[in-house]
């Protein structure tokens, strides 16, 4: 029996030049290889999105809403091309085969394309198939001249319907470059394109800004009962801040890109009266945010600080609120005098804090538990590593 139509943002993240990696390839090792990338890919979007089906070498996810959060979703897409580079990278480092597999590793590569429009979720046996136009777009989507129009090989293109639903009204101010594609029975279909590798490029020398614990005047720990990127959503959208922050009345970001979060981000946290200024220094999706804020009273110097959340295994994340002891001794003992009062203001707001996070990962559990089972991933068993094949040896 067919559901009622829903909204919907889908995503496929295809796996590039798959083919030709397994021309000639050995095909243990180059299984063993796609299974590793592809638990790598979901693992990225999970418990965000999830798995509707694995089409060889892409993976199809979904999350049913009818707006998205732009910065959520960019945010989302571009950890996943991380995770796919980084174990890229780890899967050649660990292996010593000599295998075509093997070899060929580095010319792989990752394309998403993210659409929004409207599903049906049917029920066949124990497992669910979408259905509907939208479904099928977002599939015609991956076939498109995205490589041969702007030369990108690792790219995520975000279609008209997706950029409506996530409320960019001038895509192009928000990084984004247009793309238009021809479909027979579609028409024209218009995306706005992102450089996956350029993004990857900017993370890989850009400077980590994390306050270390030996450096922090005040450490402030808890461990939430619900996922990490949970957490991280919770901390970090303005939307979900503004539920909880103590004193907060309102949160307006006045400087950084359209649709982002992130380093350059300048956010006006408002508390009646009194506005602080907060400026991201550095951003890690979903690791660690710093940030360096400005104080309403007059002569008190920046302080900051960073948010790091760290994975506890079954579900749990442990978040450290570390403060930067400043440098000066003059600011060390003005900041002294404010800690009786951050300490105030910390503790109210992580109270306030953990019944929202721990009640959102609930509802997350319940409507998995009630949902049908995900597609399994298959696991890697590992034989480019524990079975190599040296030159000459076939």
């Amino acid at each position: 029996m067919l559901s009622q139509p829903e909204p919907a943002c889908l995503v496929i993240a295809d796996i590039s030049g798959y083919t030709g990696f397994l021309a000639g390839a050995e095909l243990d090792h180059a299984q063993d290889i796609l299974a590793d990338l592809m638990s790598t890919v979901v693992g990225a979007f999970r418990p965000t999105f999830k798995l509707a089906k694995l089409e060889g070498d892409a993976a199809f996810v979904y999350v049913r809403t009818p707006t998205i959060d732009p910065a959520q979703l960019q945010d989302t897409v571009e950890r996943c091309y991380f995770a796919f580079r980084r174990r890229l990278r780890d899967v050649q480092q660990a292996s010593t085969c000599e295998c075509n597999a093997c070899i060929l590793v580095p010319n792989l590569d990752l394309k998403v394309v993210a659409h929004h429009g409207q599903i049906i979720r049917q029920r066949i046996a124990s497992w669910e198939e979408l259905v509907g136009s939208d479904v099928v777009l977002v599939h015609r989507l991956l076939k498109n001249r995205v490589a041969e129009a702007t030369g990108l090989r690792a790219y995520a293109m975000y279609s008209e319907g997706c950029v409506a639903a996530m409320g960019l009204d001038d895509p192009a101010s928000a990084g984004l470059r247009p793309h238009r594609e021809t479909y027979e029975g579609v028409g024209e279909v218009t995306g706005w394109v992102r450089d996956l590798e350029a993004a990857w490029q900017a993370e890989i020398e850009r400077a980590r800004v994390v306050v270390d614990p030996k450096d922090a005047v005040r450490n402030y720990d808890v461990v939430f009962d619900a996922p990490q990127a949970i957490v991280w959503d919770w901390l970090t959208s303005p939307a979900r801040r503004i539920q909880w922050q103590h004193g907060a009345t309102g949160i307006a970001m006045v400087e950084g890109t359209a649709g982002r979060r992130g380093v350059g981000t300048v956010n006006h946290c408002i508390h009646g009266k009194d506005t602080i200024v907060e400026e991201v220094l550095d951003w890690r999706p979903v690791d660690y945010v710093t940030v360096r804020s400005q104080l309403p009273q007059p002569g008190v110097p920046k302080l900051v600080n960073s948010y790091v959340l760290t994975d506890l295994g079954d579900e749990r994340t442990q978040v450290e609120l570390r403060f930067a002891r400043p440098k000066a001794a003059k600011d060390r003992a003005i900041a002294e005098q404010l800690l009786p009062g951050l300490d105030e203001s910390i503790s109210s707001g992580l109270a306030a804090l953990k019944p929202l996070i721990e009640g959102a990962a609930a509802e997350a559990r319940a409507a998995a538990a009630a949902a049908a089972p995900e597609p399994e991933v298959p696991a890697a068993l590992g034989r480019n590593v524990r079975e190599p094949i040296l030159g000459g040896a076939l």
